[in-house]
């Protein structure tokens, strides 16, 4: 396993809608090892593949945050929405592609998904709570959008510029 360097917005790649993945590979199966890494390492719980500058419809996450709960580490290919409640949440969301910077984002509070597994097989799951907004997060990045682009405009230029000069800085460190 291998952990990914994450792209910072703003970043092209980060806008781009992805490509669905035809065949669970090795490949596949070593990008969801490394973006599984990546996550916990930088820390987070939930990271896209066009975050580590892969096109393609693959998430991961892991929501649980109690101490000492066991982890429940996910890996979704090509994740669709299928269902979701009219009841909304509102929480303070951030993004291992734009650090440090949160904003409120009202989405779903319910949602239904489906995906494919690691194994090949359909999987279908209800989420509530963080996970439902995480998943929602995770597969808007699949569809080349950023929780900022929920954000009122001044206030989604102003983190963009923030991003801008963290990039400058980090280019020459």
């Amino acid at each position: 396993m291998t952990i990914r360097p994450i792209l910072i917005h703003p970043d092209p790649r980060l806008k781009t809608v992805t490509d669905p993945v035809s065949d669970i590979s090795d490949e596949i199966r070593a990008l969801g090892a490394d973006m599984l890494e990546t996550m916990y390492d930088a820390p987070g719980i939930g990271l896209a593949a066009p975050q580590v500058g892969v096109l393609s419809r693959v998430l991961v996450m892991d929501c649980v945050k109690e101490e000492g709960a066991a982890p429940r580490p996910m890996v979704l290919i090509n994740p669709q929405i299928i269902a979701s409640s009219e009841e909304t949440n509102v929480y303070e969301e951030g993004c291992l592609s734009i650090p440090e910077q949160y904003g409120e984002v009202t989405r779903p509070a319910e949602v239904e998904v489906r995906w494919l597994g690691l194994d090949g097989k359909e999987h279908t799951q209800g989420f509530d709570g963080l996970w439902a907004t995480c998943v929602q997060h995770e597969i808007d990045h699949l569809d080349g959008k950023l929780f900022i682009d929920y954000l009122k405009p001044l206030r989604r230029q102003m983190i963009t510029r923030k991003m801008q000069k963290l990039k400058r800085e980090r280019a020459r460190a």
